[in-house]
């Protein structure tokens, strides 16, 4: 499971993702970090994997934070993935590197993603669309852009739209 808000222990980068496998070997740890892209941010870090990150991750951004939540889906390396917003909260530059880890944790996956976001979505199989907790709509995303009334063409023209406003 990767959650929009991810828990954190007060322990280390190695320990917080650790988690992910109880009994993981340190190579193990690493290479799941590595995929995750967590390597570029931990490399900053003054004692790399053996810092301390705070309570919750106090010490890091939002988007170190999920790649380390991947990291820890990555070394469990369960068949079956929930993603409940896994990118919502993280800005683009961060949501780009997260979606390169998700990529990589998802390949040969079963995965259930719950998402606002058009472009987490993108590469899906089947999209089903809820509405007042009803299905409005389902099916591939380009069957579901084909449909010029639909809830999925609205959210997705929306977004399109969004990206190209600067302040």
């Amino acid at each position: 499971m990767v959650f929009q808000d991810v828990v954190l222990f007060d322990d280390t980068v190695m320990e917080n993702i650790r988690l992910g496998k109880h009994g993981a070997s340190d190579e193990e740890v690493l290479a799941a970090a590595k995929a995750a892209n967590c390597d570029e941010f931990v490399s900053r870090l003054p004692e790399g994997y053996a810092t301390p990150i705070g309570e919750n991750g106090a010490k890091l951004s939002g988007g170190e934070r999920q790649r380390i939540s991947i990291a820890r889906a990555l070394l469990k390396n369960a068949p079956i993935v929930l993603l409940d917003e896994a990118t919502a909260s993280l800005d683009v530059e961060n949501e780009t590197k997260v979606q390169g880890a998700l990529s990589r944790l998802l390949a040969g996956k079963t995965v259930l993603v719950i998402a606002h976001r058009m472009r987490t979505v993108e590469a899906a199989d089947k999209i089903v669309v809820l509405k007042d907790g009803k299905v409005a709509e389902e099916g591939s995303p380009k069957e579901l852009y084909a449909n010029e009334s639909g809830i999925f063409r609205r959210m997705a023209d929306l977004q399109s739209a969004n990206a190209s406003w600067s302040v």
